[in-house]
């Protein structure tokens, strides 16, 4: 095949590289960016984690970032044309933070309830998972962008992730856990992240399963990356299909995959064909051409920078001691890379096409790059999650050595604790008044989240959360943005709190919602998640946002001053201490909200110092001669009792409040998981009686040893309430209210990279505190908080169950859209939801010997309970809207042959008293026979639209794939001829309509 004018020039330019040039490119220059090579014109790109949000190089609160729904709520969408536009907004976040390669969309599955990245992840099933993931990859890829399938393949849980050898048969890889990276392949996807997992004995990284069937049989022509620090055993990737080694600046490649190139251990054509790929990922995405006049000065500082090179963002820092003569004080070389990544905190406009409006009557579901689910989706609606990653299940103080005071033990810390028995229930979590800490918040914290967790929770329209949630008069009204947001802005935040709406999934309604506004005279919003929920998840993808809109905020804008809205939190949820923020502290050098920041040297003297909004640094500059990270912070209790102070990290940390110690302690790293070492370190906590008013100067610091990460965390939490109390004044609150909506959920226990979950339960008493509401209320509405499944044993005894799963910074304003039925909820569960997690089929995660097999083979989420003939509370599928429906016929083809498409048309009637949307479900059944098959599988899906009483026809184009099973004898595709049943339904759980067509062999 003769080669484009590109890839003939690319070959020139390749060839002008000697080996040691060659292999340089391929590991990674920094944490985030690759290298450049400016005698090529080859620029360095950025990669950035996703796929909630692009946070751009480095873990900086003052660098927000748009947030999205979970991944998790994409796949509740079953609507692609939707999930392109938030790829494409995915796409604007990153040119304007100027970042190349978005490292989404997560492509593995819901094999078991108990996954802790669940939420990251769309579904339990391979068709929706593909269609989904492949939607996003062309939104972000339509603006110049590149996508990235990860993680390739089979790396489904987290229990020693790093490490486990999934054993997996070869029809089962192909059918399920292989088919959504085939279809990302086939939307384009430019590159593809190797998982930390093995697969049947080989690391994926040297997997042959990266050349075959990747590269070869799929024609992959893009990059394979490896997952940051994946890369072990420098060889075998190398002959295999691993093409870039990340992070940087060093990797088991470098000198001494030249030494294996010379010695002919690995054929210099295997490097030549990832280099190769790498030039034409790089012309993709803009980064190759004529060499910039700056180019080599960029290189020499991302040698000289070293790891996780960044800038600071501006602030008040403050460098002191011997570190060069940079500008402003940084090292030599990494002063060119302070001005060079400030430009790219530089705004860019926000892009994303507006979605096509489609035609009335038939809606047909396509496959291709038009494949729509149904045009002209009713808002939509995402979940909502922490603003601040979340830190990992506590650690015991310790590791031999006892802290000063021991964790959880009262300290007097010099205040008397006042006698209020077991506090306020909920009070003290904010700041009553910032000017008490020394004057109002900068223009630099506008717009911050601000956790607001009062149990009076008065109305106050200066705070950010609550000026993000604006008031609509009716479906489809664009949010209210911030003083100075531009129309990119608006547009942005409007399509966010669609997506709320739209991935709302509405279990159970005993025709209580949507209420009505007109009668709603006093509202009892109870829950702690109402007020600090969790927009997303824990874990490497988290972001920054400049805000969340809470429910709490979002129900009140929307209501507005006609309604009184009542919030009271109930028990403790038992989710870890927040890291300290800007409501609840100051710094006590610049008496402006935030902590101070201190780097220091052996003898304690300060190297460097800034004013930073959050307790939670994860990557505090890297100085020569700095050993120890300190944060300090006045923290002013708003409730008296026995305050729980933490310090994430590892190493020797220590904490004091007014100078006196309170933990002291040397807690050796017990994982080499990244996720826990950079992003969630365990916090060790000490308890500290406190008083109301008076504010503590409190001091962390942690020690800088190798191999034990930089990331420092500092928590602080209230008194926990008397759960009897509290329970008892929720129950009050509902019985007095017009409505009472209850927000329940999980919490960084729960669902975090890192780790898989333990039970489906939710944290504390929050059970309990359902209950109590919908003794007192029987019409209550529970709206669940969670980015997987979890047990909702008073499900039966709720007016309704709403779940919105982690709803991204806009949770709270499409929130209220459902609620009041200015948006219709759209969502449909992507993922089965056991009753309990006894009746769940496959609940395994952690490996025996290293290994964890996939015993249960074809057979995961639905498809598992039907062939165990178990019921689940809600099957995959399931959703309600506001209206109902009539499936009133199947037509089908009599016969066909095999391999080739064919159409499904379903005649269905809006049977309610509203318009409406409705997702048709096909599903195909196998003729009987030796051939092992699911009970049933998912083979098409489409939305319709209709008016009350209206009839219209879904049309679903089934590809003849869905057909098709792979024969491991002979390495291929087949379709077994015989009668296939077709069933036609809104839930794999409630298939109404059944038709047979008859598959005739092909030739």
């Amino acid at each position: 095949m003769e080669m484009t004018d590109g890839e003939a020039e690319r070959e020139r330019l390749l060839g002008k590289l000697t080996l040691r040039e060659k292999v340089r490119l391929l590991t990674g220059a920094t944490t985030w960016r690759t290298r450049a090579e400016p005698a090529l014109g080859l620029r360095e790109m950025v990669l950035s984690d996703g796929p909630a949000g692009v946070r751009g190089q480095s873990w900086d609160e003052r660098d927000p970032s748009l947030l999205l729904p979970s991944a998790s709520a994409l796949g509740a969408l079953w609507d692609e044309r939707l999930v392109e536009r938030l790829g494409g907004l995915l796409a604007a976040e990153a040119r304007r933070k100027e970042v190349d390669v978005v490292l989404a969309p997560t492509l593995n599955l819901h094999r078991t309830p108990l996954g802790g990245r669940h939420f990251e992840c769309f579904s339990e099933d391979p068709e929706l998972t593909g269609r989904t993931g492949a939607a996003l990859v062309r939104g972000i890829q339509a603006h110049g962008v590149a996508a990235t399938a990860k993680h390739y393949v089979a790396n489904d849980s987290e229990t020693d992730r790093l490490t486990v050898d999934v054993r997996v048969s070869e029809r089962v890889l192909r059918e399920v856990y292989l088919a959504p990276f085939e279809a990302a392949v086939e939307a384009g996807v430019r590159v593809v992240m190797a998982g930390y997992n093995g697969v049947n004995g080989t690391t994926m990284n040297a997997s042959p399963l990266l050349t075959d069937p990747l590269k070869r049989e799929w024609g992959f022509d893009g990059l394979v990356v490896s997952d940051w620090g994946a890369l072990r055993d420098g060889d075998p990737a190398a002959r295999a299909g691993l093409d870039l080694a990340m992070p940087g600046p060093d990797s088991p490649w470098g000198a001494a995959l030249v030494r294996a190139v010379e010695d002919g251990r690995v054929p210099s054509a295997a490097v030549d064909d990832k280099v190769r790929r790498l030039l034409t990922l790089a012309a993709v995405c803009g980064a190759l051409g004529d060499p910039p006049a700056d180019a080599a000065a960029r290189s020499g500082a991302d040698d000289a920078a070293g790891t996780g090179a960044r800038a600071e963002a501006p602030g008040d820092a403050v460098r002191r001691g011997p570190v060069g003569a940079g500008a402003a004080g940084l090292p030599r070389g990494a002063a060119e890379a302070f001005d060079h990544a400030r430009t790219l905190n530089g705004s860019r406009a926000h892009g994303g096409a507006e979605a096509g409006v489609a035609s009335e009557g038939e809606a047909e579901a396509g496959v291709g790059p038009e494949g729509d689910t149904g045009a002209g989706v009713e808002g939509g609606i995402a979940p909502e999650g922490e603003a601040d990653a979340g830190v990992a299940p506590e650690a015991k103080a310790g590791a031999g050595v006892e802290p000063a005071v021991a964790p959880e033990a009262e300290v007097e810390a010099g205040v008397e604790p006042a006698a209020e028995p077991g506090g306020a229930p909920g009070a003290g979590s904010r700041v009553g008044a910032v000017s008490d800490l020394g004057g109002a918040a900068p223009d630099h914290l506008r717009g911050r989240p601000v956790p607001y967790t009062r149990a009076d929770a008065t109305a106050d329209a200066a705070t950010p959360a609550r000026r993000a949630a604006a008031a609509g008069s009716g479906a489809g009204t664009e949010v209210e943005a911030e003083d100075g947001a531009g129309d990119d802005d608006r547009n942005a935040r409007a399509l966010l709190r669609r997506a709320v709406a739209a991935s709302a999934v509405l279990l159970h309604n005993r025709y209580v919602l949507p209420f009505d506004p007109g009668r709603l005279r006093t509202v009892a919003v109870i829950g702690a998640h109402a007020a600090l929920p969790r927009a997303q998840g824990g874990g490497s993808a988290g972001v920054f946002p400049r805000h969340v809109v809470t429910p709490l905020d979002g129900i009140r804008a929307a209501l507005g001053d006609g309604t009184r809205v009542v919030h009271v939190p109930g028990p403790s949820t038992d989710a870890p201490p927040p890291p300290l923020a800007p409501d609840l502290c100051a710094d006590p050098t610049t008496d402006t909200p935030g902590v101070r920041l201190r780097l220091l040297d052996a003898s304690g003297g300060e190297l460097y110092s800034e004013h930073r909004l959050s307790g939670r640094q994860l990557e505090p500059p890297e100085l020569p001669g700095a050993l120890t990270v300190e944060i300090t912070a006045l923290l002013l209790p708003g409730t008296s009792g026995l305050w729980t102070i933490g310090v994430g990290g590892f190493g020797r940390m220590s904490v004091t409040v007014d100078e006196r110690v309170v933990l002291d302690g040397e807690f050796a790293r017990e994982t080499d998981d990244p996720a826990v070492v950079h992003v969630n370190p365990p916090v060790h906590r000490v308890r500290v009686a406190l008083t109301a008013g008076r504010a503590v100067r409190v001091t962390a610091r942690r020690e800088l040893a190798p191999g034990t990460g930089r990331a420092t965390v500092v928590t602080a939490a209230p008194p926990r309430p008397d759960d009897r109390a509290a329970l008892a004044e929720a129950a009050v609150a509902a019985r007095h209210a017009d409505a009472a909506i209850v927000v329940v959920g999980t919490t960084e226990h729960g669902e975090s990279e890192g780790y898989d979950r333990t039970d489906l339960g939710l944290g504390g008493r929050q059970d309990d505190l359902v209950r109590a509401v919908t003794a007192a209320n029987p019409n209550a509405v529970v709206v669940v908080n969670s980015g997987g499944p979890v047990e909702l044993p008073w499900r039966a005894q709720a007016g309704a169950v709403l779940l919105t799963w982690f709803p991204g910074q806009e949770g709270g304003a499409g929130l209220a859209d459902v609620l009041l039925g200015r948006a219709e909820p759209g969502g449909r569960l992507p993922t089965t939801w056991a009753a309990t997690l006894a009746d769940a089929p496959v609940t395994r995660t952690g490996p025996v010997d290293g290994r964890l097999g996939y015993d249960e083979g074809l057979h995961i989420g639905y498809r598992a309970w039907a062939r165990h003939h178990r019921t689940p509370a809600y099957w995959f599928g399931h959703g309600l809207g506001y209206t109902t429906w009539a499936y009133e016929a199947l037509d089908v083809p009599d016969d066909l042959v095999a391999g080739e498409s064919f159409t499904v048309r379903i005649g269905l009637r809006n049977t309610g008293g509203r318009p409406g949307r409705e997702v048709v479900q096909v599903y195909l059944a196998g003729p009987p026979g030796p051939l092992e098959r699911p009970e049933r599988w998912l083979a098409g899906y489409t939305a319709v639209h209709a008016a009350p009483g209206e009839r219209t026809t879904a049309v679903v184009r089934i590809p003849g794939r869905a057909l098709r099973h792979w024969e491991e004898e002979s390495h291929a595709w087949r379709t077994r001829p015989g009668p296939y049943r077709v069933l036609a339904g809104r839930s794999a759980g409630s298939l109404p309509l059944t038709a047979v067509t008859l598959v005739r062999a092909s030739g």
